[in-house]
């Protein structure tokens, strides 16, 4: 009986605690189920088309894995990338979210994606230029009024879909506010597009010189 026992002791010592570390292994990190938000991505967008639709800025995972690999898909840079190459035209296209679509650690998968599908509409992708109107926040201090005005640049150029970009008219400046000028003043400010899917090519910055006179006496 002892002989059974010693025969082939170091074999069977290695394998028992190799069965020891591999039980530690699966109670020590069980199999769990998690849900993260991740941002939605898109790649290979041709240059002459945009996308005209609204779409969601993240996308709720499902996954599902050993406990230390979902604490660590967490604070991984995981984004759903859809590649959109396949598009050549105008029109709607669906694309689903998949494993596809998602580069996960290693023994992590998805279960569920909500949305699992998005529906993008593309448009042709057009270019113009707008003039940019000043606005103000109040009138000038008492006594005076406005002389003169000049934004530069005086007009800027927007990008995006063909059919919003034709609805914008004007790049507007944030309101400036006259109440503590007695003369020339210059002010750096921002423009804004009111359009969400209609963007500025060149920086949202213009310059505004606004001139101030005094107002002739009543009576005269």
């Amino acid at each position: 009986m002892m002989g059974l026992i010693t025969e082939n002791f170091g074999w069977k010592l290695l394998s028992l605690l190799a069965a020891i570390v591999l039980w530690l292994a699966l109670v020590g990190d069980p199999e769990l189920t998690t849900t993260i938000s991740v941002p939605l991505e898109f790649r290979n967008l041709p240059r002459e088309l945009d996308i005209n639709s609204e779409t969601p800025e993240v996308v709720q995972l499902e996954l599902q894995g050993p406990s230390a690999k979902l604490s660590r898909s967490k604070t991984a840079n995981i984004a759903v990338l859809l590649d959109v190459s396949t598009v050549n035209k105008s029109g709607e296209k669906t694309f689903t979210i998949g494993p596809a679509n998602l580069n996960l650690p290693a023994e992590v998968q998805m279960t569920r994606a909500i949305p699992s599908q998005v529906r993008l509409r593309f448009e042709h992708r057009r270019l113009r230029e707008i003039p940019v109107q000043i606005r103000f926040s109040g009138p000038p201090p008492d006594g005076y009024r406005v002389k003169s005005q000049d934004v530069i640049p005086e007009r800027v150029r927007v990008v995006g879909p063909e059919s919003r970009v034709l609805r914008v008219q004007t790049a507007e400046t944030d309101p400036i506010d006259l109440g503590g000028m007695d003369g020339d003043q210059e002010f750096e400010t921002s423009i804004f597009v009111s359009e969400p899917l209609v963007r500025l090519e060149s920086q949202p910055l213009v310059r505004v010189k606004v001139t101030l006179e005094k107002l002739p006496p009543k009576g005269n």
